[in-house]
């Protein structure tokens, strides 16, 4: 008699579980907003934290402008060739205005070229095969009324990578900030060559 009850029982749940659990639970609303919330949820935050990137290289490519056109002025004046300053004292003064966004000592590089005319200023792009070259930068501040082209780089890492449109420029996922400041020295001194 139990083995019959016990067998009785067994048949009904095996009625009951397929077609009714699935009938309830297509008609439950109780977790829908959760589930719906859950297929949004990742487009969403990878939406946001895109623009919040977008937000930062913009901000760090100003920060560095204004970090080369103050530390251009050292040059411009004349401040920087009187006092002796070699491309690390340079760099050092470009540092104390950039406020710790970079990693100054490891990531931003300075080049300052001098010209004897406006027209004679290379506008070559120190990318080779997608790597930033640093050989062929260099510190010449020239002299009184030389043309001098201070440029600044930092490769910024790019973190959000969204359906292929990225923000990176270079290998490895980075994005090549540049910062230039072109400008004729004041006649601080005595004329020099360029």
């Amino acid at each position: 008699m139990l083995e019959a009850a016990r067998r009785k029982i067994a048949n009904r749940m095996r009625r009951l579980i397929p077609g009714h659990i699935v009938r309830r639970f297509v008609r439950r609303q109780d977790g829908a907003a959760a589930v719906e919330f859950a297929m949004v949820a990742a487009p969403f935050l990878a939406l946001v934290f895109a623009i919040l990137e977008t937000a930062f290289v913009f901000f760090a490519g100003q920060t560095l402008e204004a970090a080369a056109a103050d530390s251009a002025r050292l040059i411009m004046t004349g401040q920087a060739q009187t006092a002796g300053y070699s491309q690390a004292a340079f760099k050092d003064a470009v540092c104390a205005r950039v406020f710790g966004l970079f990693d100054c000592a490891n990531g931003v590089y300075v080049n300052v070229k001098s010209y004897s005319s406006f027209g004679s200023i290379s506008t070559a792009s120190p990318v080779v095969n997608g790597n930033l070259d640093t050989s062929n930068m260099t510190y010449t501040p020239g002299g009184p009324g030389c043309i001098v082209v201070v440029s600044l780089y930092y490769q910024w890492p790019i973190y959000v990578q969204m359906l292929g449109n990225d923000l990176s420029n270079l290998n490895g996922g980075k994005r090549l900030l540049v910062a230039t400041s072109v400008f004729r020295n004041e006649p601080y001194g005595p004329t020099g060559s360029c």
